[in-house]
């Protein structure tokens, strides 16, 4: 299944659309709703469910409420379509984290024993890769269907994008450790010398 999202802006409102699979809905709503409402609190939005179909209504409560919180409130709700808990999916809408989806089916097409042998190498035996690989990028990552999802900063998400398309390029498992070292390396150093340059020593 795609999950497609519609935009539509009328003066003083912006309303998005988008659909969830009916077996994520639930996960979605949360007991007696409690992960929906914690979703309009954080986002200052207004989110209607059909339950019949799967579509998602994301309004803003009131005219002032920036675009940005229902684009964080519609990258919440395609995290946890593609397979991630609420508790892994909050980190989607924080500032500085972004949601990255894969679709495999753009690089293997759709015959089941090619999207069934790819999920394997990305998620590895009793999924071993899948968290070697969330924990070498910092990130979070669901396979889920025909798609990979990835929740993490920018730089960081991009990384664990590249590996992935590696591993579906059929690339060695260890090329793909030995990128990741060197990738994550030169993203340390890069944060560590923006945070040098950007200390200031106290005046004397």
């Amino acid at each position: 299944m795609i999950w497609q999202t519609e935009y539509h802006t009328m003066p003083g409102h912006t309303r998005l659309y988008t659909r969830v699979p009916q077996d994520r809905l639930g996960v979605l709503i949360g007991e007696m709703g409690k992960v929906k409402r914690e979703l309009e609190r954080r986002t200052e939005t207004r989110i209607t469910i059909d339950s019949t179909t799967g579509m998602i209504i994301i309004e803003p409560v009131s005219p002032d409420v920036p675009p940005i919180m229902l684009l964080k409130a519609l990258d919440f709700i395609k995290a946890v379509a593609h397979g991630f808990s609420p508790e892994r999916a909050w980190r989607a809408i924080e500032e500085d984290q972004v949601l990255v989806i894969i679709d495999l089916k753009q690089y293997v097409g759709d015959h089941p024993n090619h999207l069934a042998r790819i999920k394997g190498r990305i998620i590895g035996e009793r999924g071993k890769i899948r968290r070697a690989l969330e924990e070498m990028t910092g990130t979070y990552i669901s396979v889920k269907e025909s798609f990979v999802a990835i929740i993490g900063s920018y730089e960081h998400a991009n990384v664990a994008r590249e590996a992935i398309e590696m591993l579906i390029r059929g690339q060695r498992h260890s090329s793909v450790y030995r990128f990741l070292e060197r990738a994550m390396r030169e993203i340390k150093r890069r944060e560590t010398l923006e945070l040098w340059k950007s200390f200031k020593p106290p005046i004397k």
